[in-house]
């Protein structure tokens, strides 16, 4: 491929790339990772921290802190190729796989913090209904907290089932993938 070939299919890819990362700084991710994830996407083949470096221009910390969270978010795996010395790393290409694994995570660190907060403001909240010198007042607001607890919990266990439904796939039965047409 020339040099002036290789610009335009650069310029063509920009766009998205500054998209997506745009995009992925919504879900609190750096647009610098962003670009580094878009950048991966387009690749055919694995790539390694000198090559990544040196298609976006910024340092070997940079590039190996960014793959190490997009790793975490599972956007980016570390792969094997027989011969090859240097660690290799490729995108997931698989949105709907990315879709679910970034969310579920978050979503799941949601329902374990707030469940425990539900748990403890709910104790809390009868501790103070069992308390003879605690005035009725009080205790008629401890009800009304309770009952929001209740809906919170309801929330939580919806949002269980919602995890449990997208880990499994079965999100696709009720909200399938378009089918492309080419």
């Amino acid at each position: 491929m020339s040099k002036e070939d290789r610009q335009m299919l650069d310029e063509a890819r920009k766009h998205f790339i500054y998209s997506l990362a745009e995009t992925m700084d919504l879900y609190g991710v750096t647009p610098s990772i962003g670009r580094l994830y878009a950048t991966m996407f387009f690749q055919d083949r694995p790539m390694n921290l000198d090559e990544m470096r040196k298609s976006l221009g910024m340092s070997k910390t940079s590039m190996s802190t960014g793959v190490r969270k997009l790793m975490e978010i599972d956007m980016v795996k570390k792969v094997w190729q027989k011969g090859v010395r240097k660690d290799l790393y490729e995108a997931e290409k698989d949105f709907y796989e990315t879709f679910v694994d970034f969310f579920c995570a978050k979503w799941q660190q949601e329902v374990n913090l707030n469940e425990q907060a539900v748990a403890k403001t709910k104790a809390s909240l009868l501790s103070l209904l069992e308390n003879p010198n605690i005035s009725e007042a009080v205790k008629e607001e401890a009800h009304r907290d309770l009952k929001k607890m209740q809906e919170a919990e309801s929330y939580y266990i919806w949002l269980q089932e919602l995890l449990l439904q997208c880990k499994s796939g079965k999100i696709f039965e009720w909200l399938p993938k378009p089918t492309l047409k080419r």
